[in-house]
């Protein structure tokens, strides 16, 4: 039954006490969540605290929410509000610190473990190597671009619930996915010329 109610009724349930709506957001958003936090960390240690500081302000803000904006984007907000809240308090630079990642080399290994059953070894090591690759690529991008990417790639985000939550217009985020695409596709050419050759 809880399976089939959208994120914002299962939270306007869970606002009125109902904790087996909150135990089905939490199974549906905790994974994406997660991902989102590691790739925007600069600190691994931090991811875990953050998702948890994530949800323990989600329980507190209960009482506030109000559907206004999707459940995820409001989630997301949260995290995203507390990361740069501990980026300001060790006095460093959102815009250099997002360059760096967390966990995101976890997900594509993840991604190649997944898929290990299936393929002969030697598919497997070239599938492997393709994902560094791309991880390696993602992680070059400038932070607003990889912030996108991360959310519409990863965390299944529409343009109008990327906008909202980065605080940009519809058209800048289609900027900045345009552009992120475009260097990852340059980042990748030479990757892909020498398979081609091979």
């Amino acid at each position: 039954m809880l399976a089939q109610l959208s994120d914002e009724t299962l939270m306007t349930l869970y606002c009125e006490g109902d904790l087996l709506a909150f135990k089905e957001l939490y199974s549906r958003h905790s994974q994406g969540l997660y991902r989102f936090l590691a790739w925007r960390s600069p600190r691994r240690e931090w991811v875990d605290e953050i998702a948890q500081d994530s949800w323990t302000g989600l329980h507190h803000a209960r009482e506030r929410y109000r559907v206004e904006a999707g459940f995820r984007t409001y989630l997301y907000q949260i995290a995203r509000n507390r990361l740069i809240d501990l980026l300001r308090q060790q006095q460093v630079l959102l815009a250099s610190e997002l360059g760096h990642t967390a966990n995101g080399e976890d997900i594509f290994e993840r991604l190649a473990d997944d898929s290990a059953e299936e393929l002969p070894p030697d598919a497997l090591l070239e599938n492997k190597q393709q994902l560094a690759g791309l991880y390696a690529a993602v992680k070059a991008l400038p932070g607003e671009q990889k912030e996108a990417l991360v959310l519409q790639q990863f965390s299944g985000m529409s343009l109008e619930e990327i906008a909202q939550l980065t605080g940009v217009s519809v058209e800048t985020t289609k900027s900045r996915l345009r552009y992120a695409m475009r260097k990852l596709r340059q980042m990748m050419a030479p990757a892909v010329a020498q398979e081609e050759q091979a």
